[in-house]
């Protein structure tokens, strides 16, 4: 246990933490002060659905926390994330290995707009992505780059996403994806624009008596047009306290089999 724990200092960098994911089955590296996974990475990961063996791409992985719970979840086959930031896909390297899951995960430093020099035509069973919300013109810019490029489209806009997603997603295979409610209008255009006919959808709401904050979407690549409407979900109570059906997600994730070890 103490030779793990030293094992997996090591692995970490000057700025950066250990943190435990799904009670600490996982654990995941993060920058004090850049770029940190928030609630919306976990929602996503929950919402998405893998068939034994299905192979998946994260398009702008971030801190990779959400193939982290995939391979947790399921019995995945190829997992790849692509992230544009250097730094970050080697700390994703590094988290990669701390949990042990070197053949299972790869992580490319590679621009997502860029995917058809990275691989080739419908190479995935599945593409997901929670990408910057906010216009490059909308807003001020964090002065810290990691946020800057996490939260505006600097790096490539939602359409940028769906294009990479419709080249890489196999005929019928799917994409996922959380955005902002008030985005929707254009999320869904875009997604039909390219092909992916959104086929579940569920709003994200902070409490029962706000408006909707974001939206998750399932689309199916050259799909049929019908669309679910889930119903909506609750993050919090009129306390603060997560409600009953958020408790019974983050215990949904932690108690999932683990096919890692």
């Amino acid at each position: 246990m103490l030779e793990d724990m030293a094992r997996q200092d090591n692995l970490r960098r000057e700025g950066e933490t250990i943190d435990d994911l799904l009670g600490g089955r996982l654990r995941i590296l993060q920058k004090e002060r850049g770029y940190r996974f928030s609630i919306d990475s976990l929602l996503l990961a929950h919402f998405v659905r893998l068939k034994t063996g299905g192979s998946v791409v994260d398009l702008g992985t971030g801190s990779g926390v959400i193939l982290l719970i995939l391979s947790h979840r399921f019995k995945c086959g190829k997992m790849v994330g692509v992230e544009i930031q250097k730094e970050l896909a080697d700390m994703v390297r590094r988290s990669i290995k701390m949990n042990g899951l070197e053949d299972e995960i790869e992580v490319l430093p590679a621009d997502i707009r860029e995917v058809k020099s990275l691989f080739d035509p419908q190479s995935f069973d599945v593409a997901l992505f929670n990408p910057p919300y906010r216009r490059l013109n909308s807003g001020r810019i964090n002065p810290d780059e990691e946020k800057a490029v996490a939260r505006h489209e600097i790096k490539g806009s939602v359409g940028d996403f769906l294009l990479s997603a419709r080249y890489i997603v196999k005929e019928s295979g799917y994409v996922y994806v959380i955005y902002p409610a008030v985005r929707m209008a254009e999320l869904l255009f875009r997604m039909r624009e390219n092909d992916i006919e959104p086929k579940r959808l569920r709003m994200v709401h902070s409490s029962r008596f706000s408006e909707g904050e974001f939206l998750l979407v399932e689309g199916k690549k050259g799909g049929g047009e019908e669309l679910k409407v889930l119903p909506p979900l609750f993050i919090y109570e009129g306390d603060g306290g997560y409600t009953e059906e958020m408790e019974s997600i983050f215990r949904e994730l932690s108690d999932s089999p683990s096919f890692s070890s």
